[in-house]
């Protein structure tokens, strides 16, 4: 059976038409209805297996681009400001996607986050309860001791410490909200965004037969080899911070950063990112131009305006209520359309 859009709800019996949407009926009765292909943009295939996600097209001004590169030229961190879903995370997604620079390292930012968390874990108990199990364990047989694993299987470079691991390309991370961390956070990543090397201590403090180790990195089933406890990058990578503006950074750190202030998209803007994310979908005319993507959305369009103008809205919620509509959701009916194109900040 195929079917277009959300409607792929349908099973025998079940009836059609209108209801062909509703997976979820909440009437008791059990079902096992067909998925519908999800929107483009809430596809995870290839993740699982650390390949890089297929990207979300993605739209940049001109002048936005030319701040993206000269912190690309200049060796900076960008600091890419806006409100919530003006595309400052995906931006570093489309960075690594067109410059073919692999998968993204991802840092997210809390309130608990350290730099250490960052760049290293030494998993110090791990490595003592394997040695006293081990221990054990020749104490019973009669056999050679057995050593274990070395130093470098308990360490776990972080998603800044493998950016900086040396390479011929400059990996992509992306420091996700660093304003919802401590307030000295942005002060403790100076050096390290300074000087483009940190050190394990726990490496450097181990004989000279032992300078070479071998850890893991942040990269899925990845490894890189350690010298002397010292990681220093050969490419600067191309660091990408967001933040939501929620609290200023002090000088010496906004000092080494290019700043980008992501504006939000006008009305034509909006009709791009629709037509190129209904494109990805399969929804255009079939000449691959888009031009039929928008038909019969211009009502959502004069919503979603109309309530940003009052509140916080995401470029992503359009994408939603557009998405529905197209798959014969009747986002008028029962308050469905508030519950989409809700305000994410303030009262509700």
């Amino acid at each position: 059976m195929t079917v277009n859009g959300p409607g792929t709800g349908r099973e025998e019996g079940d009836g059609g038409g209108a209801e062909a949407w509703r997976l979820f009926r909440g009437d008791g009765r059990p079902r096992t209805p067909a998925f519908p292909e999800a929107p483009p943009w809430r596809r995870f295939r290839g993740a699982a297996d650390g390949a890089p996600r297929r990207p979300r097209p993605y739209l940049i001004g001109p002048a936005e681009a030319d701040v993206v590169n000269a912190a690309l030229l200049l060796r900076r961190p960008l600091l890419v400001t806006g409100q919530p879903g003006t595309g400052k995370s995906s931006l570093a997604h489309a960075i690594s996607h067109e410059l073919s620079l692999g998968r993204v390292l991802h840092w997210p930012v809390n309130s608990r986050t350290t730099l250490q968390d960052a760049l290293y874990r030494y998993d110090a108990i791990g490595r003592l309860r394997e040695t006293n199990l081990r221990r054990d364990r020749d104490l019973d047989g009669d056999g050679a001791p057995d050593e274990g694993p070395g130093i470098g299987s308990y360490v776990r470079l972080g998603p800044l410490g493998t950016a900086l691991v040396p390479s011929g390309r400059p990996r992509v991370l992306l420091v996700d909200e660093l304003d919802k961390g401590d307030v000295d956070l942005p002060n403790d990543l100076l050096n390290v965004f300074e000087e483009g090397e940190f050190e394990i201590p726990e490496l450097a403090r181990l004989p000279e037969e032992q300078a070479r180790v071998r850890v893991m990195t942040a990269d899925p089933h990845s490894w890189t080899e350690v010298v002397r406890g010292r990681v220093c990058c050969a490419e600067f990578p191309v660091v990408v911070i967001t933040s939501n503006g929620e609290r200023d950074f002090p000088p010496a750190f906004l000092r080494r950063c290019v700043r980008l202030d992501l504006p939000e998209p006008d009305e034509e803007r909006l009709r791009a990112i629709v037509r190129a994310h209904l494109d990805a979908a399969g929804a255009g005319d079939g000449d691959g131009s888009g031009a039929s993507g928008l038909e019969g959305v211009d009502d959502l369009m004069r919503a979603f305006l109309a309530r940003r103008a009052r509140g916080e809205l995401a470029t992503d919620q359009l994408l939603n209520a557009v998405f529905l509509r197209r798959g014969g959701v009747d986002l008028d009916a029962d308050g469905l359309l508030d519950a989409v194109l809700h305000r994410l900040g303030g009262t509700v």
